[in-house]
């Protein structure tokens, strides 16, 4: 059974930045695409950023240039380095990984940001 673990959220001030890490247990995850999705109070979930197991990414319209994703196989790692922090990043992060019918999530780790 595959298990996500979420670290690094917190509070921090406009501007500023964070680094999520993501720690995966229980299978290589090398050859899944994973990400980062986050969820504001009262709206839906909403993907943030994607890898794939080639190291292809992609970023949300409203991330892009601040956010950076990466991933290290060996480690079965994922990261997402959030730099320019707005109040409208704040949201609950979950990292998950997905291949075929498999998805896994994480139980989330909270980003705020304070203006």
């Amino acid at each position: 059974q595959v298990q996500l673990v979420e670290s690094g959220g917190g509070l921090v001030q406009a501007g500023g930045s964070l680094r999520l890490s993501c720690a995966a247990s229980g299978s290589s995850l090398s050859s899944y695409t994973m990400g980062w999705y986050r969820q504001a109070p009262g709206r839906q979930r909403e993907l943030v950023a994607t890898v794939g197991g080639g190291a292809r990414t992609n970023y949300a319209d409203s991330v892009e240039g601040r956010f950076t994703i990466s991933r290290d196989n060996a480690k079965n790692m994922l990261y997402l380095q959030m730099s320019s922090l707005k109040p409208e990043d704040t949201a609950v992060y979950y990292c998950y990984a997905n291949q075929g019918l498999r998805l896994y999530w994480g139980q989330g780790t909270q980003v705020t940001v304070s203006s």
